[in-house]
């Protein structure tokens, strides 16, 4: 088991640790990482691994298989297992998509309350994110209005918090998750993200300490994807 780093500290950008195992030369698995693999609409961390008094390997995609974190690597056949190694996450990108992440819960809670919608599903990108809601009715112009009411929301300067609880006592928190789909049966320990008072939900990414650090959600436009889904695309302010 990789022991995630990114699930207790999201503003980890650099620490130290050994290489568990290596699969034909290029996929590693560390013993703890902070590199967030693909999940959950949230796209992976890139960044560097190295060697003491070596040149940085470039971690170009993370996933997870089972209870290990991959770490896809180039160049190949540099690392080994038990190497020590020194770990950097690039930065710029990692914490775009944590404003970008933050942003997407307040905008699905405003949205949630405003109408009983759940997200039916969704994708963080760098400079355009979307999130698709259990709507039937397709009004782009409430999005503005919703865009707005988030705006809102972040300028209260809202701290941020996570407490890993039971799945029992999860479910026992009012919408404690804006996914149609569910928390996946898979999941026994569950990480809660509290937004002050605003939001509680599960989740497992990463995310900014206070909502001013979002800055502002711009609307980009919406989508009529089918009965029961409609799109709406945002991005955050630079």
């Amino acid at each position: 088991m990789s022991r995630a780093l990114y699930m207790g500290d999201s503003y980890l950008k650099e620490w130290d640790t050994k290489v568990k195992s290596v699969k034909d030369g290029k996929f590693v698995v560390l013993e703890d990482t902070a590199f967030y693999p693909t999940s959950g609409g949230q796209p992976h961390d890139e960044g560097t691994i190295t060697l003491e008094d070596g040149e940085p390997v470039k971690v170009i995609y993370v996933g997870k298989f089972g209870d290990a974190v991959s770490h896809q690597v180039e160049p190949e056949n540099v690392l080994k297992p038990g190497d020590t190694v020194h770990c950097k996450i690039d930065w710029d990108k990692r914490y775009r998509l944590m404003r970008m992440h933050t942003a997407a819960h307040i905008f699905m809670q405003v949205i949630h309350n405003a109408t009983g919608a759940l997200a039916t599903g969704g994708q963080l990108g760098l400079e355009k994110s979307r999130i698709d809601f259990s709507l039937d009715d397709y009004e782009p112009e409430k999005f503005k209005g919703y865009i707005e009411k988030a705006n809102d929301v972040i300028q209260q300067d809202l701290k941020i918090s996570a407490i890993f609880t039971t799945r029992e006592e999860a479910m026992k928190v009012p919408g404690f998750t804006k996914l149609a789909k569910g928390l996946s049966p898979d999941i026994t320990d569950v990480r809660m993200l509290s937004i002050g008072d605003f939001d509680t939900q599960a989740d497992g990414g990463t995310h900014v300490k206070s909502t001013i650090e979002i800055g502002r959600l711009i609307f980009l436009g919406a989508e009529n994807k089918g009965k029961g889904r409609k799109r709406a695309k945002y991005t955050i302010e630079p």
